[in-house]
């Protein structure tokens, strides 16, 4: 193992330690660290740092990993005097995705469409419908929605366990009496659908297994074309996660309402 790939696991450790989860960053510095030993180098330099930043992907992607080589090389410059750090505005910023403030019209339409998913007998349509649904309702992160577990969710108390929470942690989601009639007869098409459990996860794809990241977001993208909040073709447009950003606006609404 080489002196630097020793560094980064301790480096990464730490990260952990303090409570990031650094599944993602400690990804792209393995990486990163492969390409040092590829060259036989073992100190960090501003060239080779942004060579390795700018090798691969498109720009947006290289903002983050010139953050992830910085902070990693900002460690390594306290026990390495020869360690350089590239300037923070080697590249150019990514461009932060403008959030999209849904209307109640397109929440509905959105739904709906969910419902029209085909086959009709399938418990896909419902699967969708109740997923996005609960997003825009509760607030959820889509992977918080999609990791719930079973026991994650108390229909009776109207409660939801969002655990291991983007920063570790985990936390309560009160329901409102309408979403826990909603989740609770998904749950019931959900179980008659497919008899014995195969997964012990709350959403659950057509044979029972996992829902998957990619497909949801083919099915979102599918739907949101359907009801003409996407452009067909283009890559731009409302997102799964801007249904998160309509439960804070909200949320911001009724507080101010309520004085």
């Amino acid at each position: 193992m080489s002196r630097l790939r020793t560094a980064l696991e301790r480096y990464i450790g730490m990260r952990q330690g303090l409570g990031y989860k650094y599944d993602g960053p400690a990804k792209r510095l393995s990486e990163f660290v492969a390409f040092m030993e590829a060259r036989g180098a073992e100190t960090i330099t501003a060239d080779l740092a942004m060579e390795w930043v700018t090798s691969m992907g498109r720009q947006p992607s290289w903002s983050i990993r010139l953050a992830d080589v910085r902070c990693f090389a900002q460690h390594l410059s306290h026990f390495d005097p020869l360690t350089e750090v590239p300037p923070s505005d080697a590249v150019a910023p990514a461009r932060r995705t403008k959030p999209y403030i849904y209307s109640e019209v397109e929440i509905q339409a959105l739904l709906a469409a969910a419902l029209s998913l085909p086959p009709a007998n399938a418990l896909r349509r419902w699967t969708y419908h109740c997923l996005f649904g609960l997003i825009a309702v509760a607030g959820l992160r889509h992977s918080e929605a999609l990791s719930l577990l079973r026991a994650d969710v108390d229909l009776d108390q109207g409660v939801l366990t969002i655990r291991e929470t983007k920063f570790g942690k985990s936390r309560l989601v009160p329901l409102h009496a309408t979403t826990i009639a909603v989740l609770s007869g998904y749950a019931a098409r959900r179980d008659a659908h497919l008899g014995t459990p195969r997964s012990p996860y709350f959403f659950v794809a057509e044979q029972g297994g996992r829902l998957l990241h990619q497909y949801v977001h083919r099915v979102f993208w599918r739907l949101s074309r359907q009801i003409g909040l996407r452009q067909e073709g283009k890559r731009d447009g409302p997102r799964i996660h801007d249904l998160r950003h309509r439960f804070a606006v909200q949320t911001l609404i009724n507080w101010h309402r309520a004085g």
